[in-house]
């Protein structure tokens, strides 16, 4: 398959991750423990998932609004497992509306409500260990929604927690209808939304971070850039 090919253009928005200010004014949905090690941001779970389910799950929302035709980039370890990493990235309100708008229900973590509540979002999801079927067959999936719909997949090369070499670059494109994402510059998957099967192109919003617990994952140099589309 060839791929598109993308370039940076301006840097919108650069967080080191390093320090609790680096967090002040992100928005938690859920309950999780927020801590810093080694000055990486380390998230993982609050509440024990054998005991509160779903309701152990969250998301932790950057406040910035971007637009679209952006390259996203982050750091990522892999610390404890079984669970899953995502990232939801054009996220807006089914009207367009901020996702904080206090007029929208409130969001606790529970998937459903991100995938058919009152927001549309595309959901990529890398590091599948959560359950046997995923951890016996790796997959990285990009779902859209408003809707649980699975747009497109790609083989998964990270390694379980014992064999990761960490860190892992991430890199994630929003240009108009194209998804690209990238693992240490091994492109994963492509996909082309032609704003129709599942409803119009999604353009720029929020991005955020989701893991399931029991997950224990570490992020930093997380980075927005304006995305170049070379012909």
């Amino acid at each position: 398959m060839k791929y598109s090919y993308f370039e940076k253009g301006e840097c919108l928005y650069f967080n080191p991750l390093t320090k609790i200010q680096s967090i002040e004014n992100w928005k938690l949905e859920g309950q999780a423990k927020v801590n810093f090690e080694n000055e990486r941001l380390i998230l993982e779970n609050k509440l024990d998932p054998n005991i509160h389910g779903d309701n152990a799950h969250w998301v932790f929302w950057c406040p910035t609004d971007f637009p679209d035709k952006i390259i996203i980039e982050w750091d990522f370890y892999p610390l404890q497992e079984p669970g899953l990493c995502m990232m939801f990235f054009a996220a807006t309100g089914r009207n367009g509306e901020d996702i904080f708008q206090p007029s929208l229900p409130r969001r606790q973590g529970k998937y459903p409500e991100y995938h058919s509540g009152s927001i549309n979002a595309l959901h990529l999801s890398y590091f599948r260990h959560k359950y046997p079927d995923e951890r016996a067959f790796r997959t990285c999936n990009l779902r859209k929604s408003h809707g649980f719909h699975l747009v497109a997949q790609g083989a998964d090369p990270l390694p379980p927690v014992e064999d990761a070499d960490s860190p892992y670059h991430m890199k994630l494109v929003k240009y108009e209808g194209i998804v690209q994402f990238s693992i240490n510059n091994l492109t994963v998957l492509e996909w082309e939304d032609e704003g129709t099967a599942y409803g119009p192109i999604l353009n720029g919003g929020k991005i955020g971070i989701r893991q399931m617990a029991p997950m224990k994952a570490s992020y930093e140099n997380l980075a927005v850039y304006q995305a170049i589309l070379k012909k």
